[in-house]
């Protein structure tokens, strides 16, 4: 079954990442460290597989002064409470890099739905129409190559829901593909757009 072979891919790939990234990491820690005050990674509280809840791990690239569990499109101006390294780690999305732990853990998938914040209520629900809240959520996913920040909850809940039903290796594979793309071209990256639904510091 494909759901088995994928988190031993899962653990198999996050550890090997951390291990040839383990240089990078380092750097970046340490630019986060001594570009403004508060601690290296930022943890919030996310909804995991099943609707269970999990920390997921991020290097901050916000201010600590900045409102906690807040979407980032509900901010009055989120760019003011970017901290001046975290322009370029969300920029080039390295602020993420630290949830190759939360895969490592099993918290997440390498591809999966974004999980949404714990008090995310509208996107949990539009979720549950799509069984999309019974599969690991991941790293990157369906909905991040097709729009990212730009496109509002529905879309995106129905895009996760397809990820679900259409779940396998070569699936998953163009996804990983597409998600490099994405991150080179910057495509669907909006600071403080609808669809973000995530407070990244």
């Amino acid at each position: 079954m494909y759901k088995d072979i994928k988190r031993l891919l899962d653990i198999v790939l996050s550890f090997i990442a951390i291990i040839v990234l383990s240089w990078l990491l380092l750097i970046l820690a340490i630019g986060v460290k001594i570009s403004s005050k508060g601690p290296i990674l930022f943890r919030q509280k996310r909804i995991g597989i099943h609707k269970t809840y999990f920390y997921i791990y991020k290097f901050r690239s916000m201010r600590v002064d900045t409102p906690k569990d807040l979407p980032t499109h509900m901010l009055a101006n989120p760019k003011s409470f970017i901290t001046p390294i975290g322009q370029f780690l969300r920029m080039t999305s390295l602020d993420e890099l630290p949830q190759l732990f939360n895969i490592l853990k099993g918290d997440m998938s390498i591809v999966g739905p974004r999980p949404a914040l714990w008090n995310q209520d509208d996107l949990v629900e539009e979720r549950d129409k799509y069984g999309a809240n019974d599969i690991r959520p991941g790293l990157t996913g369906w909905a991040q190559i097709n729009g990212r920040d730009e496109i509002e909850i529905p879309l995106k809940a129905k895009l996760d829901g397809e990820y679900t039903n259409r779940e396998g290796f070569l699936f998953d594979m163009k996804i990983i593909f597409l998600t490099f793309t994405s991150v080179l071209m910057r495509k669907g990256v909006k600071e403080g757009g609808t669809g973000a639904g995530e407070n990244e510091k």
